[in-house]
């Protein structure tokens, strides 16, 4: 098992990060951690709504998720929707840029947000890592 591989599984270690490795050397430990991966291309989103409705795709959010940051924020501390896992979750952004294609206030509020689902899943025993790259 490899080093990352070893701290995917750290749930004291799970946070936001922007991503060190090449993408699929990140790819390949995650499924060997068995972690629940969502992945979406920020290359063409240029404004909230996009960037809302993009994580929404990635995550299969239902049709009550409201594409706002309420909805953002109850989404990614349920995914209740899903198929449950034990093992935790991986959310990576490519694209992501200095500010995820959103101004940089609603950048600020979309990283609390992240940081607010890690706490979250830590609370419930599951890493949950956000990885932009």
């Amino acid at each position: 098992m490899s080093d990352l591989c070893e701290r995917l599984q750290d749930l004291a270690e799970a946070g936001v990060y922007r991503l060190s490795c090449p993408v699929e050397v990140l790819r390949g430990n995650v499924a060997l951690s068995e972690l629940r991966s969502f992945e979406l291309d920020l290359a063409n989103v240029h404004s909230k709504g996009e960037f809302l409705a993009a994580v929404a795709h990635a995550i299969q959010a239902p049709d009550w998720f409201g594409h706002n940051f309420d909805a953002l924020a109850d989404a990614l501390c349920d995914l209740s929707w899903l198929e449950q896992i034990d093992s935790g979750y991986v959310l990576l952004l490519l694209n992501s840029g200095e500010t995820l294609g959103m101004t940089a206030a609603d950048h600020a509020i979309v990283t609390d947000i992240f940081n607010d689902a890690v706490n979250c899943w830590k609370t419930a025993g599951k890493p949950f890592w956000v990885f932009l790259a």
